[in-house]
């Protein structure tokens, strides 16, 4: 009977380990937890029963060791005489380790020749993201891994990129839109500024990512956030934000980037809603209609909150002036004393019935 090393229940630093090797295997999907649940167990039931082991939802050492070697990458003999880096360790290699990760864009501080614990982030964001064992440790497959990549940036493209741009190497998993997202730019930019004709990438693709984004602005989205109250922030529409991002639908995700556009939308102003306001009162004030503001902001109902930014679509309305409801009013008064007729006051004001109150404001196109 083999010991067992981790089972359904475990809490342990060992077990994300167990779910970065079962996801590289595609039988984990959801987020790295470090927990032992029934979908990490679940995993485990289906790489025993495919790898003919005992199948008992139990790390036992011959799963581990299995684990191990079916996602273990190949690693060339240039680099297996590298040393073993971690924690506390200095020198050139580290100054070299450093230096590498910066250019792979792993690692932004500065290059101090010792490994301390943004190296040892980097080191594992590193990992990560390249389908290797996340400790921290740099180890031949980790220095293997590093160097091939390193090596597809080319001296002419570290050493002489423009200060327009970065470089950026494609990661397993990366999309154009994603690497768009992860630094605020378009699609369309990244693929101009490289002279892509389609969408497809390949692993270790260098890629030239422009920094300059024409004064846009960067928003990184919150919990909470969506496209509509960002688009609200900034006095934008949500198909201005999904147009500048090329976004498909309204989904976000936390840490994701928005490119804001400087441009202002034209023939249009921005309203703070206060204590009391409604749409037909904000349209009656800027001699609009309920549906244009709603058009304008996506709004799907009348219900508005305090402190919301509306966007007001201007409306070149020719000889239109307001009227304030006096005592006494009615709207087929109103309508003879301008020469119109009621239905067509209700239609401009958005009025469903001919009640009127008193200070109510009309807008009488002539």
């Amino acid at each position: 009977m083999q010991n067992v090393l981790l089972k359904l229940g475990d809490a342990l630093e060992n077990v994300k380990i167990l779910q970065e090797k079962l996801k590289i295997l595609g039988l984990y999907n959801p987020v790295i937890t470090g927990k032992f649940d029934l979908s990490t167990q679940l995993g485990v039931i289906t790489f025993q029963e495919e790898n003919n082991l005992d199948v008992t939802g139990i790390v036992d050492e011959d799963t581990w060791n299995l684990l191990f070697e079916l996602t273990k990458k190949d690693v060339t003999n240039t680099y297996i005489n590298y040393p073993k880096l971690q924690l506390g360790s200095s020198g050139m290699y580290v100054n070299n380790l450093q230096r590498k990760l910066k250019a792979l864009l792993y690692y932004t501080e500065d290059i101090n020749s010792f490994f301390g614990i943004e190296t040892y982030i980097a080191v594992k964001r590193f990992q990560f993201h390249n389908d290797l064992t996340t400790t921290g440790v740099v180890d031949d497959e980790t220095w293997s891994e590093i160097d091939r990549l390193y090596d597809n940036l080319g001296e002419c493209a570290i050493e002489n990129i423009d200060d327009d741009y970065i470089i950026y190497i494609v990661n397993k998993g990366d999309t154009l839109y994603s690497i768009a997202n992860k630094y605020g730019v378009t699609v369309d930019s990244i693929k101009q500024t490289n002279n892509l004709t389609n969408n497809i990438l390949s692993i270790g693709q260098t890629l030239k990512i422009p920094s300059k984004t024409n004064n846009n602005i960067m928003y990184t989205v919150k919990k909470g956030d969506t496209l509509y109250s960002i688009a609200n922030k900034y006095g934008v529409t949500v198909d201005y934000i999904k147009q500048a991002n090329n976004l498909t639908n309204n989904t976000l995700s936390i840490g994701q980037i928005l490119t804001i556009p400087s441009t202002n939308i034209p023939n249009t102003t921005t309203y703070t809603v206060k204590k009391g306001d409604t749409l037909y009162s904000i349209a009656n004030k800027y001699n609009v209609t309920v549906d244009s503001i709603k058009q304008a902001n996506n709004l799907i109902n009348n219900t508005l909150s305090i402190g919301q930014i509306l966007i007001i679509p201007s409306t070149n309305i020719s000889n239109t002036i307001t009227y304030t409801v006096k005592k006494g009013d009615t709207l087929y008064s109103i309508a003879n004393k301008y020469g119109v007729t009621v239905d067509y006051i209700k239609q401009t004001n958005n009025l469903t019935n001919n009640t009127l109150s008193i200070g109510q404001i009309l807008n009488i196109s002539l």
